[in-house]
């Protein structure tokens, strides 16, 4: 997990990086560099055995210029103020990105929820809600699942901020259940967004049309990506999570992989059968691959493990899987890199659609869902990769220009420095 204090300067980075290549005002700089609203509190809850326990949680909302924010509230132990801003800033970019009528917001609890019952996670869930009830709505902060968090925890969520503003309010929150004004196609939308734009822009990456896939990080994402790919011919030869990796030259059994994750075993456990062969975690970058996908957690490729990366194509599922260390390896060795703010977007472009969906009552088929995800994340992939082209930037910077001419144009739109003395 991230913790470092210079994470949130890593992430300012990338906008200076941006913003040499626009021509735009100081303002926008200025109210892009700090988040607008970071609110702690310490959330209370009766655990099991009747004593009280206290918990931090966060909810930042960075930037509202372009609608209300938007972010997932995550439960984990080494959750951190500095994390929780940065993950608001790249949701502010990741929104602008896909044209998305939002602004970035993200929360957290610092919490093992592994540690408690099914119980104490649902007080703590209503508890999060009850504090943060004047922060969020579903004009102005609406939150969604992350890690450690699901479905049903959204769906209680919901529950109690309905109970404390006295009627259903489905939009406040995304990531529900069907049966509670979920989206269909919700589920895989990480991933399936990821594979439209490999898909899209194969002919310009000059791909083969059929490659050897690693993916690290073998969760939602991670599982889901590899069956897309796998459907489409291509070939999954590594898979990684917490606890170790496989590997398998022809390829790996992935009904047996998705069996071990649906045991609660690791894929590690798949070793010595189907043809699999174990392989220590941190070796997976490595690997003998055309396509590398971090689907993990944040940081994962960094400056001593970039250049052993023989994929030359990186598709970021995770947030923030490369230093920016990693990220001058890479370019420096010429891997295109696909990044989060783009290639996880369909995450979000969903959740909008959720959004969209309950706001007016009506709800889209699963082949609408698709169409719709699919025309945004090829609209919005081929003109960052054009830009990246007649620029000569990498995808990266391309994503954070196009994102950010967006963010100016609705920033100077109030009014500038040159407006108000001219």
């Amino acid at each position: 997990m991230m913790s470092d204090d210079s994470l949130f300067d890593d992430a300012l980075s990338r906008l200076d990086e941006a913003a040499a290549h626009l021509n735009i005002d100081a303002d926008v700089i200025e109210k892009l560099k700090f988040p607008r609203e970071t609110t702690k509190v310490r959330l209370m809850i009766r655990m099991d055995d009747g004593s009280r326990k206290s918990f931090l949680a966060w909810r930042c909302r960075y930037d509202d210029t372009r609608g209300p924010t938007k972010g997932g509230i995550r439960f984990h132990p080494e959750a951190t103020i500095d994390e929780v801003e940065t993950l608001a800033f790249w949701m502010t970019f990741k929104c602008a990105v896909m044209n998305l009528p939002y602004g970035g917001g993200k929360g957290a609890v610092q919490v093992d929820p592994r540690k408690l019952s099914k119980a104490e996670v649902e007080r703590l869930s209503r508890a999060y809600i009850q504090a943060f009830s004047r922060i969020i709505g579903p004009d102005r902060d609406i939150p969604a699942p992350d890690v450690y968090t699901n479905s049903m925890i959204m769906g209680w969520m919901a529950d109690e901020y309905a109970q404390i503003v006295g009627q259903a309010e489905p939009a406040v929150i995304t990531g529900k259940p069907i049966a509670l004004g979920g989206s269909l196609g919700r589920s895989d939308a990480t991933a399936r967004g990821g594979y439209y734009l490999v898909r899209h822009l194969a002919k310009d990456l000059n791909l083969a049309p059929s490659l050897r896939v690693a993916v690290q990080g073998f969760g939602n994402a991670g599982q889901h990506i590899a069956r897309l790919l796998a459907e489409d011919g291509h070939k999954i030869v590594a898979v990684s999570d917490s606890e170790g990796a496989v590997f398998a030259t022809d390829g790996l059994n992935l009904d047996a992989l998705f069996a071990a994750k649906n045991d609660g075993r690791s894929v590690a456990t798949t070793a010595g059968q189907h043809g699999h062969t174990a392989l220590a975690a941190d070796d997976l970058v490595g690997v003998e691959c055309e396509l590398l996908v971090p689907a993990a957690l944040e940081n994962m490729i960094d400056e001593d493990n970039a250049g052993s990366v023989k994929a030359k194509l990186v598709l970021e599922l995770a947030n923030g899987p490369v230093t920016p260390e990693g990220d001058a390896i890479l370019a420096k060795n010429g891997v295109i890199v696909l990044p989060d703010i783009l290639a996880n977007a369909g995450g979000v472009t969903v959740s909008y659609f959720e959004w969209v969906q309950n706001r007016q009552g009506y709800y889209w088929t699963v082949e609408e869902i698709h169409v719709r995800l699919r025309t945004i994340m090829e609209r919005e992939g081929q003109a960052i990769w054009e830009l990246s082209r007649d620029k000569g930037i990498t995808m990266r910077t391309a994503a954070y220009v196009h994102a950010l001419s967006r963010l100016a144009e609705a920033i100077e739109a109030h009014g500038t420095q040159n407006f108000f003395m001219s």
